[in-house]
């Protein structure tokens, strides 16, 4: 199915995301349980889509999230006013002094090197996005009043508390209801649903929530473990860079969810931290659109690869590119943002175009 894209024209928009923001704390090259300093950074799973469609795609977007106002707090906005992302959707919660009712949520990340995987450790608990539930947002307002072309969610927001969850749900009824295309991506994270009912927990949720969507974003174990997928004939050898267990998934997908216009996923051979195989394909229009295959690509900071995937992706197919074209925009602008520390992307518009074309790294001058 075809996806029927509102005019630019009739939108302030052209993006928006729902999820939460959180500081990044990185101990650079060293480990966490050991740093004796961290540089900071703002990152979320979803707002990295919307800001990758800022920053390096030159779309106009928002998010809507939950901050608490406290100097943590305005810390973590004066690091998404650097990103461009539109904050006029942000809902401040008030601060107790301890941060007992109401905090910034927390990811220490480690980055990893050669043998010595990345490493994610969270101290999100009670966090201002965490307590976000139904009517909390103005959506008649984003949607109707300023129009949005593009929403985008993700199973790490939904997985935070059942109000996310059910904020998840309203927000993209209210989005499909517009004419807004709606992406989701599974992005399942056992510790999260750990708290929240577990695997059974995150396969009930997820599969409310996929009728809803339009583009659907995740790997073999996204689909397995967040939608409950059990697919005959799936080759539990097969290296994460052979699409062959992703097409399987891709054909029950599309019996259980007919509304999917397009499922695309990153695909990934980690040889070790610091050098991985790197992929996408992406499902569309009755095809499989594959990326171009990069070989022992070099990693600075894998974090927030996938995110920048996704808004190449969407920048692809906002822009009226072909399938072929979308899924290579995803993939270089991943690859690129994988070079650069953080989790948001660094990278420009051109520099992406210039790696589609196969350009090389020698220096610019």
């Amino acid at each position: 199915m075809p996806l029927n894209l509102k005019p630019k024209s009739e939108c302030k928009w052209d993006a928006a995301a729902l999820g939460e923001v959180m500081l990044r704390l990185d101990p650079g090259e060293g480990r966490i349980r050991t740093a004796r300093e961290f540089k900071v950074w703002e990152g979320g799973g979803e707002y990295n889509v919307v800001r990758g469609l800022k920053r390096c795609f030159g779309l106009q977007t928002t998010v809507a999230t939950a901050i608490v106002d406290s100097d943590v707090g305005r810390l973590l906005e004066d690091l998404m006013l650097q990103g461009g992302v539109d904050l006029s959707h942000v809902k401040w919660t008030p601060f107790d002094g301890i941060g007992k009712a109401s905090r910034v949520g927390l990811n220490f990340t480690e980055k990893g090197f050669g043998i010595r995987a990345a490493v994610g450790c969270s101290d999100r608990g009670h966090s201002a996005a965490s307590q976000i539930k139904p009517g909390d947002f103005n959506w008649k307002k984003l949607f109707q009043e300023e129009g949005v072309r593009w929403l985008h969610c993700g199973g790490i927001f939904a997985a935070l508390s059942s109000g996310a969850a059910e904020a998840t749900i309203e927000a993209m009824t209210a989005a499909r209801a517009s004419g807004t295309i709606v992406s989701f991506d599974l992005n399942f994270r056992a510790s999260l649903w750990k708290s929240q009912g577990g695997p059974a927990k995150a396969v009930e949720v997820n599969r409310r929530i996929a009728p809803l969507v339009d583009v659907m974003i995740g790997n073999e174990e996204d689909f397995t473990a967040a939608l409950g997928f059990e697919v005959p004939g799936m080759d539990a050898h097969l290296s994460n860079l052979d699409p062959s267990n992703f097409k399987k998934m891709i054909a029950e997908a599309m019996k259980m969810f007919p509304n999917f216009k397009a499922v695309a996923t990153t695909l990934r051979n980690a040889r070790t931290a610091t050098v991985n195989d790197w992929s996408a394909i992406l499902y569309m229009d009755g095809a499989f659109h594959e990326a171009v295959l990069r070989d022992n690509l070099e990693i600075f900071d894998r974090v927030g690869g996938g995110d920048s995937f996704a808004s190449g992706l969407i920048y692809g197919l906002l822009s009226g590119k072909t399938p072929e074209d979308a899924v290579n925009y995803g993939a270089a602008h991943g690859a690129l943002a994988m070079t650069t520390p953080g989790d948001t992307s660094m990278a420009t518009l051109k520099e992406v175009e210039a790696v589609m074309k196969g350009k090389g790294a020698r220096v610019i001058r």
